[in-house]
């Protein structure tokens, strides 16, 4: 497959609500498109590090910085016949994984299109509905968090995340558990523990929690693997796992039952499948995560979760309570027969939409093409 033309957009979307941050208050969600061309079709595919750099060295502006002057025109008229042909060129640059995985997805895209495909059938899904997720962070009291929680169970999702703040830790958990004993609940603590916390984290066995998502820092995959030895409750990594070679040394020491796959923290979906397909073998589970984006970006994660190891509802961000204004049509949703909510992917070559241009050429603030 030639390259015939990359182009990349730098946009700023309405949020519904502002997000709170350490780095301040923001009012828009930052995100970056790509769309490759070639034999006459585009393939798209979206990444959102975030507006800045908290929970990698990556954010939206750096992805788009390193599209535009080192990997848009180092790809474009290149020929790519497999995403690992794409990835051996694109391992020239260090890091810049997010940026790395907007041209890798775009790549698949596209080549679901020229097949004819579904994306979720060229990547060799098992499925084409996934049950979904929604994550709750700190709220202003403890009542808020129990109607949320209410109305999301009765919405049908599956599972609810928590985040694990200071001041919002044991006690937290504790009621939440009590308002609801048996629905499905994990915690995320972003890396904020150590290992001298080592008896909360006992503690929390006690509550039936699904997992306890990366409890310490990324780099500490052998505190993991001591907590997972003491602990019953499954540890999942999620910022841990940057690439296979990283995920490779976490099967081997066993550092957790659960690998959180997001593509664009990996570098792509040439990378998270080598991951998914590792995890599969070592029989270490996948759970489906997500960043707040568009459709487009919501679209392409969907697609990987449909493969055979991912067994925990997939992250989802219900598009009424994120962004203002999409820029292509929402994921379909239907309840299935037990009740529970699922996205329904689309039967439509790759991942069943593009953006619509007259909004995105509204919410675009920077722009490249490379022909």
């Amino acid at each position: 497959m030639r390259i015939d033309s990359v182009e990349i957009f730098h946009l700023a979307l309405p949020l519904v609500r502002p997000i709170a941050t350490p780095l301040g208050t923001w009012q828009q969600l930052r995100t970056v498109l790509v769309a490759l061309q070639s034999q006459g079709e585009t393939g798209w595919a979206e990444v959102s590090p975030g507006n800045g750099p908290l929970l990698g060295s990556e954010w939206t502006g750096s992805v788009y910085r390193c599209l535009c002057e080192w990997i848009g025109p180092s790809v474009v008229g290149q020929c790519f016949d497999s995403g690992e042909q794409l990835q051996e060129h694109l391992a020239r640059l260090q890091g810049n994984r997010y940026a790395k995985a907007a041209v890798d997805c775009a790549w698949w895209d596209l080549a679901a299109r020229l097949e004819g495909k579904p994306l979720h059938q060229l990547l060799g899904g098992q499925t084409d509905r996934l049950p979904l997720g929604v994550s709750f962070d700190k709220m202003p009291d403890i009542e808020d968090l129990l109607e949320a929680m209410r109305r999301a169970f009765e919405a049908g999702y599956s599972s609810v995340e928590l985040k694990f703040r200071p001041g919002w830790e044991i006690s937290m958990v504790h009621l939440v558990r009590q308002e609801f004993p048996t629905e499905q609940i994990h915690i995320d603590v972003e890396g904020d523990l150590r290992l001298s916390h080592m008896e909360m984290l006992c503690r929390l066995d006690d509550f039936m929690l699904a997992m306890i998502e990366q409890p310490l820092p990324p780099y500490d995959l052998v505190g993991h693997a001591m907590i997972q030895d003491a602990i019953r409750t499954p540890i999942c990594l999620a910022e841990s796992i940057t690439c296979p070679e990283e995920a490779e040394i976490a099967l081997e020491l066993k550092s957790g039952r659960y690998i959180n796959l997001e593509p664009g923290r990996v570098g792509g979906l040439s990378p998270a499948q080598q991951i998914h397909d590792a995890c599969q073998h070592a029989e270490v589970r996948c759970r489906l995560g997500a960043r707040p984006q568009t459709s487009i970006g919501t679209a392409m994660g969907l697609a990987l979760g449909t493969k055979s190891n991912f067994d925990y509802p997939a992250d989802f961000f219900p598009p009424e309570d994120l962004l203002a204004d999409d820029l292509a049509e929402p994921i379909r949703l239907e309840r299935a027969s037990d009740g529970k909510l699922q996205a329904v992917l689309s039967e439509q070559p790759g991942i069943g939409r593009h953006p619509n241009p007259e909004k995105l050429q509204k919410w675009t603030l920077e722009h490249a093409r490379f022909p």
